[in-house]
């Protein structure tokens, strides 16, 4: 098996794994938020085991975008099908935005009608559960999404942290309660809600970055550099081009090489690089070496 095969591998069994780990949080917190909030009577409660539900689509389109990312390259799609991902997160991030929007909206009429629950220490204690259930489902999350450079599961990862923020705007929301500020919840929505539309549309355009062929990000490219730059057997190397689909990475370049070698040795070394490319960086790499003689030797 190809050390591209072996990453690829890797990266969808742990996405599926976090995603699924995800997905039963979610249900539980739904089914908990939404059932103590109609029994004492908090509609934040019940609109936050609502949120909680939202975050059950995402999963499910981490999961389809995942299964179809990871088919193999075919006639149709000669560089693989990591574009489902692009578009899964383009859908997640929108779906960010729409929501925090919807706590802004909600947020702002219910200041406005003069409107609030008079919620205490349930519905606190529910929230605290939700907030350190949430962040941790963020947390393992957004670690595989930089692991594996996949912009569907980081979108995904917010989303976590998107319920983590709502339910903090909850105990916020309680807690004043107990002291007789009554718009508390509804403030800390509406901040909580314009950081999460600043989120949205920041991994939206990463997203739609990949769609334009944008090249890799200054990390990875001075990483990529550097690998080229430590083979000896290069002379030189120009028209290094990258881009990302999905989780993958394509490149081509032209590398310089001793015009005495025969075409075997200089497929060595282009073959020695492509290992090199392999081996330190963390995405699966699509690599395209054009091999040119030392004219100047």
């Amino acid at each position: 098996m190809s050390p591209h095969e072996e990453k690829n591998i890797e990266a969808v069994s742990q996405i599926r794994k976090v995603t699924r780990i995800g997905l039963v949080i979610n249900i539980l917190l739904s089914i908990i938020k939404i059932t103590a909030g109609i029994l004492v009577t908090s509609m934040a409660l019940v609109a936050d085991g609502i949120h909680s539900l939202s975050d059950l689509v995402t999963d499910v389109a981490v999961i389809i975008g995942t299964r179809i990312g990871s088919k193999k390259p075919d006639e149709t799609h000669p560089y693989g099908h990591g574009w489902a991902e692009n578009f899964a997160a383009v859908f997640i991030s929108l779906l960010l935005a729409v929501i925090a929007s919807g706590m802004v909206y909600k947020a702002t009429i219910s200041i406005a009608e003069h409107q609030y629950d008079k919620i205490g220490f349930t519905v606190l204690i529910i929230a605290i559960i939700s907030i350190v259930s949430k962040e941790y489902c963020f947390i393992i999350t957004r670690n595989v999404a930089i692991k594996y450079s996949s912009a569907m599961v980081y979108a995904n990862a917010w989303h976590h942290r998107s319920d983590a923020f709502s339910s903090v705007a909850v105990a916020i929301g309680a807690i004043a309660s107990m002291f007789g500020f009554i718009y508390a919840d509804q403030l800390a929505a509406i901040v909580v809600a314009v950081m999460i539309i600043w989120i949205a549309f920041k991994i939206l355009f990463d997203a739609i970055g990949q769609f334009t062929a944008r090249a890799v990000n200054a990390e990875t490219n001075e990483q990529i550099k550097q690998i080229i730059s430590s083979q000896t057997q290069i002379r030189n190397w120009h028209k290094l081009r990258t881009r990302t689909v999905g989780r993958e990475l394509f490149m081509d370049l032209h590398i310089v090489v001793d015009p005495k070698l025969s075409i075997k040795e200089a497929h060595n070394i282009a073959e020695a690089l492509e290992n090199e490319m392999h081996r330190q960086i963390s995405q699966p790499v699509n690599i395209t070496v054009h091999i040119e003689p030392d004219e100047a030797a």
